[in-house]
C-alpha cells in the first residue's frame, strides 16, 4: 500500500486500482504528517507575518504561496498581530507540525526561541530585519532609505516641524533612523518622535487626537507615520474633528503602499516596498537552505523602496514657515 501512496511507478496498474478501491470503501485518508515523521522531511513552510489584516502582508503571503507551490511546498500562515506571546505560539505550532522551514517577520528581532528552533535544524529566513551575526538568511526592504526619502520629501515641500510616529516593532527603527538623517542634513528643521503601542488604525486615531489636543502654535506641520494603517487612522481623526487641513496645514506620509492608500479620503503619499520581490526571495532562500542542510551559507537580500507621491504631501503655500 505504501508504494501506491508514494506513487511508485513499479506498482502494477491492477494493484493500484484495487488499493484505491479499498481506500474508498474504508473512507481512508492518507496521514501526511505521519509520512513526514517517517521520512524525516516536510513539504510545508511556515510563514509568520506581523498582521493577518494588512494588505501588504496579505500580498506577501499570496506571492509566497505561489512561489512555494512552484517549488513543491505548501504554506502554513500565521499573523502575530505584533504580540510576542502570539509569535511564540505560532513558532511552537510550526515546530510541532515539523515544517520544513520558516519565513519570519519578527516583532523584536531574533529571540532565544527563534535561535533554539534554528539550532535544532529548522531553516529560518528573517523578513524585514538584518542579522549582524550572519546566523540567518535575511530579506528586507531598506528601511533606513525608506524613512530618509519620506522625510526628505517633506523637507523639500517646505515643512520644518516634523513628527515621526511608529513602533514598537524592530522594522520601524531603520525608518526612524532614516528620517533623523534627513533632518540632520537640513538646518532649521526639527523632528520629534512619538513611540506608538502598535501600528494599527486605532493607534493612528490616538495619535491624531494627541495632535488635535496640541496648541496650534506647537503642532507639527508634517507627520511621517511608520506604516499606512497608522497614517490612515491619523488622517481620519484629524479631518473628522476639523480644523486641520491635509496637506494645507499638515503634510502626511505613510509607509508600505497598502491597498487603501491610493483610495483614502485624501490619497496618501507613501513609501512602497517591493513586496513581490521580498516574498519570492524569502521562499527561494528557505527552500535553498532546506536543500543544502547543515553548513548552508546564509544570504542577505536588500531591496530599495520607492516614494509614491499623492495628495497628502502636495506642495502648498498655506501653513508653511509658521
Amino acid at each position: 500500500m505504501s508504494n501506491v501512496l508514494n506513487g511508485r511507478t513499479s506498482v502494477k496498474p491492477e494493484l493500484v486500482a484495487r488499493v484505491h478501491a479499498a481506500m474508498r470503501d474504508l473512507d481512508y485518508v492518507p496521514n501526511s504528517h505521519a509520512r513526514q515523521l517517517s521520512s524525516g522531511s516536510s513539504r510545508t513552510l511556515g510563514l509568520l507575518v506581523l498582521s493577518g489584516y494588512d494588505s501588504f502582508f496579505n500580498t506577501l503571503a499570496e506571492v509566497a504561496e505561489d512561489a512555494a507551490e512552484k517549488a513543491g511546498f505548501s504554506v502554513l500562515l500565521g499573523g502575530s498581530s505584533q504580540r510576542a506571546e502570539r509569535e511564540t505560539r505560532y513558532l511552537d505550532l510550526f515546530e510541532e507540525q515539523r515544517v520544513g522551514g520558516i519565513m519570519l517577520a519578527p516583532i523584536g528581532g531574533v529571540t532565544p526561541r527563534v535561535r533554539s528552533i534554528h539550532a535544532s535544524g529548522t531553516p529560518i529566513v528573517l523578513l524585514g530585519v538584518a542579522d549582524a551575526d550572519g546566523d540567518f538568511s535575511t530579506v528586507q526592504s531598506d528601511a533606513e532609505h525608506g524613512g530618509y526619502v519620506a522625510v526628505r520629501h517633506l523637507i523639500e515641500q517646505g515643512r520644518r516641524d516634523i513628527l515621526v510616529a511608529g513602533g514598537p516593532i524592530h522594522q520601524v527603527r531603520g525608518r526612524v533612523d532614516g528620517a533623523a538623517r534627513a533632518v540632520a542634513e537640513t538646518p532649521g528643521v526639527r523632528m520629534d518622535y512619538l513611540s506608538t503601542v502598535t501600528l494599527s488604525i486605532d493607534e493612528g486615531r490616538r495619535v491624531g487626537a494627541r495632535v488635535l489636543a496640541t496648541p496650534p502654535e506647537r503642532r507639527p506641520d508634517a507627520i511621517f507615520a511608520a506604516n499606512d494603517r497608522l497614517a490612515i487612522g491619523l488622517m481620519h481623526e484629524i479631518t473628522r474633528e476639523g480644523g486641520i487641513r491635509i496637506p494645507d496645514d499638515l503634510s502626511l506620509i505613510g509607509h508600505d503602499d497598502i491597498e487603501f492608500a491610493a483610495t483614502a479620503q485624501v490619497p496618501l503619499t507613501t513609501v512602497r516596498q517591493p513586496v513581490e520581490l521580498i516574498a519570492q526571495a524569502a521562499v527561494e532562500l528557505t527552500v535553498a537552505e532546506i536543500a543544502a542542510g547543515p553548513g548552508h551559507e546564509h544570504s542577505r537580500r536588500v531591496y530599495s523602496p520607492e516614494l509614491v507621491v499623492r495628495h497628502t504631501s502636495l506642495p502648498t503655500s498655506v501653513g508653511l514657515h509658521r
